[in-house]
């Protein structure tokens, strides 16, 4: 009975994992949001879980800052929640320091480029598309928007179910810092 169980578990893992790997490549060919509201504008992130384990900060640029207010843009146009900017900035932060990366030569991760290290290999666009702040972080959210409560799950779980990371974990240390970013730009 026990190793029907686990095959259970692998296999949900298994449709879990495929599920990720297609979020990607089906969300950056979506059609883009056209004329959506933005969300409403709260100061503070509403019923958003406490951050999980220890909390890691930068201090940004220009560049960077810039790359905030670009990502909190492109979710307000999408029409969604200061949750997913949350999400979006965690996830830049942990994938690029929120530095729009070109290619990196031999340090680079296959063919990932821009805020999140998507791949266009991997169908999330082209070089050019997936440097564009606007483009990247509107492909992350449509890729997001996939995931079955997104909204309630730990940031981690969020952004490693839209990303497929070989580092699931690392994207909760960012969450604080994402947060106090959300709250501080958002309605600027």
């Amino acid at each position: 009975m026990n190793t029907i169980f686990r095959k259970s578990m692998l296999s949900v893992a298994g449709l879990a994992f495929a599920g990720g790997v297609f979020a990607g490549p089906i969300a950056a060919h979506a059609n883009p949001v056209v004329d959506a509201k933005p969300a409403a504008t709260a100061v503070a992130v509403q019923s958003a879980p406490k951050p999980q384990g220890d909390q890691s900060h930068i201090t940004l640029n220009d560049e960077q800052s810039a790359n905030v207010k670009a990502i909190i843009a492109a979710t307000k146009k999408a029409g969604l929640p200061e949750r997913a900017a949350v999400i979006s900035i965690a996830t830049s932060l942990q994938e690029s320091k929120l530095e729009n990366l070109g290619h990196l030569g031999d340090a680079n991760d296959h063919d990932s480029l821009g805020l999140f290290q998507q791949r266009p290999s991997s169908g999330w666009g082209t070089p050019e598309q997936i440097t564009d702040p606007e483009y990247s972080t509107t492909a992350f959210l449509k890729g997001l928007k996939q995931v079955d409560g997104w909204q309630d799950m730990p940031l981690t779980q969020a952004a490693q179910t839209v990303q497929v990371s070989a580092y699931p974990d690392a994207y909760a240390q960012w969450e604080q810092q994402a947060t106090d970013l959300v709250a501080q730009h958002w309605n600027s």
